[in-house]
């Protein structure tokens, strides 16, 4: 992907913070969680917002392809789980990743679940799946998770598809600016605050 250019770099970074409210680093944390035991009803839709120093978005869940990564996600949210979690990897056109309480990018729920998506799964921007390691089977995922935030990014079909981001889309491009090209990290502390769940 071309470099922008420095000034127009430094007015989108400018721009993007303009929106966040200054927040202190939270507490790293250990959780050990336990998978729910029971599937999402796939006749209802389920929207879970992240309240972020930034603003909010929600993501709507892909219930139906991928009925156990959908479970634990919102029995995560419902939990308390994502609250207090920062975005530890931001990497601008590319994507958004938080979900880890250790705040490290190396933690997890103490648990994980799998839904393999389709070899014809392609990540289009806003599309949220979650993260697994390289030696991890394809749809494995514990707690992280990312959101794509840019154009015709390509990866294989090895993360399993959690939904689409649906109402919030300029927050989404706001985060998607505070981190540094190179290391992958954010330029600032960007924390989901609060994670709810609407069924509908």
């Amino acid at each position: 992907m071309p470099a922008a250019a420095p000034n127009t770099l430094q007015q989108s970074v400018a721009k993007a913070r303009a929106g966040c409210a200054t927040v202190k680093r939270p507490a790293a944390r250990t959780e050990a969680r336990k998978p729910p035991k029971q599937a999402l009803d796939p006749g209802k839709r389920y929207d879970v917002t992240l309240q972020t120093n930034c603003g909010s978005f929600t993501i709507r869940l892909d219930v139906r392809h991928s009925p156990h990564t959908t479970a634990s996600f919102a029995a995560l949210a419902r939990s308390h789980f994502f609250d207090r979690t920062i975005f530890h990897r931001i990497v601008p056109g590319f994507v958004i990743q938080g979900g880890d309480p250790t705040q490290t990018g190396g933690g997890g729920p103490g648990y994980s679940t799998v839904d393999r998506p389709p070899a014809s799964t392609r990540y289009t921007e806003y599309t949220v799946a979650m993260a697994k390691t390289q030696t991890e089977p394809a749809g494995t995922s514990g707690s992280q998770f990312f959101v794509v935030t840019g154009p015709g990014v390509q990866l294989p079909p090895d993360y399993a598809f959690l939904g689409k981001v649906y109402v919030g889309r300029k927050v989404v491009d706001a985060i998607g600016k505070l981190g540094d090209q190179q290391t992958e990290q954010p330029t600032r502390v960007i924390e989901i605050e609060r994670a709810s769940v609407r069924v509908s």
